[in-house]
């Protein structure tokens, strides 16, 4: 029977994540800003609907920057991906949402609260109804539903050493709404389908960095 999560004990040295959060703290700790929580749609002047992000510290209080998809450490963890996926999710999957993964750092007093990377709010919402409606709301219904692709397994690369940091715990829901914490150990990569709910316990001390990320698929059917 599958899992909602997996996770490896990489065995990545301490010199390699050091070196990689050396890298990363170099290039991207300029560009660290607060994360976002999602997404509202709202009307432009023009009267057409366009989507916009927006920060909401009392959910989401954390700070992020983007690694793109071309770093090296993009091949390291899909291949974690491709193999818990074989063992335990067999999902289609394609590749990194964005073409990107994000570097994520969370210091004393941040957090995450519950939620779910891949629900149903954040699919395409049709414009038509059924099959009535016009040729061009039809036309854009039929090439997002078919082009269209979804979040279905999420991931995260730990790279702090748990001695350094308080709290900080990422805590996962089952189906029957018993929660569960992942492990802790700096290296470990932590995969789970993205619908399921889960959340970053506040920091009390130090600082807790991660490498996360989302692949995508076609829509599910």
């Amino acid at each position: 029977m599958s899992t909602q999560s997996y996770w490896y004990y990489t065995g990545l040295p301490d010199k390699v994540i050091d070196a990689i959060e050396e890298d990363l703290k170099l290039n991207l700790d300029p560009q660290l800003a607060s994360s976002v929580v999602g997404h509202i749609n709202i009307d432009n002047d023009e009267k057409n609907e366009e989507s916009v992000t927006f920060i909401n510290k009392r959910k989401r209080n954390a700070l992020n920057a983007w690694i793109p998809a071309e770093h090296w450490i993009t091949g390291f963890i899909w291949h974690y991906v491709m193999m818990a996926n074989r063992m335990n999710f067999l999902y289609d999957i394609e590749h990194v949402d964005r073409n990107s993964l994000q570097y994520t750092v969370y210091n004393e007093g941040h957090f995450y609260g519950w939620h779910n990377d891949g629900g149903l709010p954040i699919c395409y919402q049709p414009v038509s109804n059924g099959n009535q409606g016009s040729f061009d709301q039809l036309t854009q219904d039929f090439l997002s539903t078919t082009c269209e692709r979804v979040r279905k397994l999420s991931f995260s690369l730990l790279l702090s050493d748990p001695e350094t940091y308080e709290g900080g715990n990422f805590q996962l829901m089952d189906e029957n709404e018993k929660t569960y914490i992942a492990p802790r150990q700096k290296g470990s990569i932590i995969l789970f389908d993205s619908r399921a709910r889960h959340r970053v316990t506040p920091v009390r001390k130090g600082t807790r960095k991660s490498i996360v990320g989302w692949t995508v698929g076609p829509r599910w059917k």
